[in-house]
């Protein structure tokens, strides 16, 4: 089962960027979708998080600049990510876990602030 994350690319400091991630249908009771991050040399970190009631949580150093929404009709999940920062530069992938507790993962995308 493989999620399909698209959105990335170059984005000069300050820019905006709106990644996607779509989980197959046969994937069933989706409760919590997020978005994880890894940067070159770095341990993969949590960037956001939705749960299926709209509940959300950020990582300290996104707040207020990057927004995570869902539509469960599309199994989809969204980052909107403004206020670019070079140590935004990433590679961003998302996460889906059902209420039984398993896990999918999508390829990454990679997100390059520079100028």
């Amino acid at each position: 089962v493989q999620l399909q994350a698209s959105g990335g690319g170059l984005v000069q400091p300050g820019g905006s960027l709106r990644l996607s991630c779509a989980a197959p249908g046969n994937i069933f009771r989706i409760n919590v979708m997020g978005w994880y991050r890894q940067a070159p040399g770095k341990q993969r970190e949590l960037v956001a998080i939705i749960t299926s009631g709209g509940t959300t949580n950020y990582a300290d150093s996104v707040k207020g600049r990057f927004t995570i929404s869902r539509d469960n009709a599309k199994n989809t999940v969204y980052l909107q990510m403004n206020s670019l920062k070079p140590e935004d530069t990433a590679v961003y992938s998302c996460n889906v876990r059902t209420t039984l507790g398993t896990m999918y993962w999508g390829q990454g995308t990679q997100v390059t602030v520079s100028s």
